[in-house]
């Protein structure tokens, strides 16, 4: 099978990588020029220079799948992408959109006779070797068409991917994926924070995470990563205290609130994630300003203030 990718960063490089090593002929193209090169070397990629040539050494019926910046960046790249294609071709989007943008584009691309499949893509930078989870929303006939693709990436061809429900229900679910793993992920941080708080007993962060990566309920792949983390570094004195968020964790606490379901460890996930990015401190300044007007209690002073 022969496939187009456009997008070929940390995650899209590292799938065409695998789909090569999987016996699929890749036809590659990125903004960035090195990085087509290194694979076509590397991996035997046939390399474009433009969106143009790349869709020309397509073989009809083409699948060109795009791993891009969701919103304007995927909007964009599909609208180009129309007049150049053909009755049939299939488009997948295998990037973070938003999935209200998927259904409205599958819409408009059946009306220009094209295919159209929402991909959720999950593993990150270990997906190479791993295989990726992958959710993916599409008519029946166009996740047939794309299937092959989809076990080769997975990892095995009958597990870790699955055409979960129709345009949307990918990027949906995959919606829905992040916004536990921000819950996840908050809930080790606060449990660890207790821990090493916990300084009369000393304990060694990096023993205990390995412990209960081992017939443990709480055992997964993100404690197996922060198990491997910690064995190198348990005090993080490199580390900002700043953590980024994804459009996802927004769009799933939206989606609780638009549904009317509780979902109050998630909320309050990304809401953390909000205080970490608060660089002024704001928030606290007036909380210290307030016990002090109530209470009398003592304000901490910044140094030098």
């Amino acid at each position: 099978m022969q496939l187009g990718m456009i997008g070929l960063g940390r995650m899209g490089g590292n799938m065409a990588r695998r789909l090569r090593r999987g016996g699929i002929e890749v036809v590659g193209y990125n903004r960035s020029p090195d990085i087509v090169h290194a694979l076509a070397k590397e991996e035997g990629l046939i390399p474009a220079t433009t969106v143009v040539e790349l869709v020309n050494k397509l073989r009809v019926p083409r699948v060109v799948w795009l791993m891009v910046p969701s919103g304007d960046a995927t909007e964009q790249q599909i609208r180009d992408l129309v007049p150049l294609l053909s009755i049939g071709d299939i488009i997948v989007d295998g990037g973070n959109s938003n999935y209200h943008d998927s259904q409205r584009r599958g819409t408009w691309l059946a009306e220009q006779g094209l295919g159209f499949m929402d991909a959720g893509t999950s593993g990150g930078i270990w997906g190479l070797e791993n295989g990726y989870c992958l959710m993916v929303g599409a008519t029946a006939q166009v996740a047939q068409a794309v299937a092959p693709v989809l076990k080769i990436l997975a990892p095995a061809v009958d597990r870790g991917w699955a055409h979960v429900g129709p345009i949307g229900a990918g990027h949906f679910t995959k919606m829905i994926h992040n916004g536990i793993e921000y819950g996840m992920m908050q809930a080790y941080a606060e449990g660890l924070a207790l821990l090493k708080g916990k300084q009369e007993f000393a304990l060694d962060l990096a023993q205990v995470t390995e412990l209960w990566r081992h017939s443990s309920v709480v055992r997964s792949w993100l404690l197996d990563l922060t198990a491997d983390a910690l064995k190198h570094d348990q005090q993080l004195e490199t580390v900002a205290p700043y953590v980024a968020d994804s459009g996802e964790g927004r769009w799933t606490v939206i989606e609780s609130v638009d549904q009317g379901v509780a979902a109050p460890v998630l909320s309050l996930a990304l809401h953390m994630r909000f205080a970490s990015q608060d660089s002024t401190g704001y928030p606290y300044r007036l909380l210290s300003m307030m016990r002090n007007a109530f209470g009398g209690h003592a304000v901490k002073k910044k140094e030098g203030g």
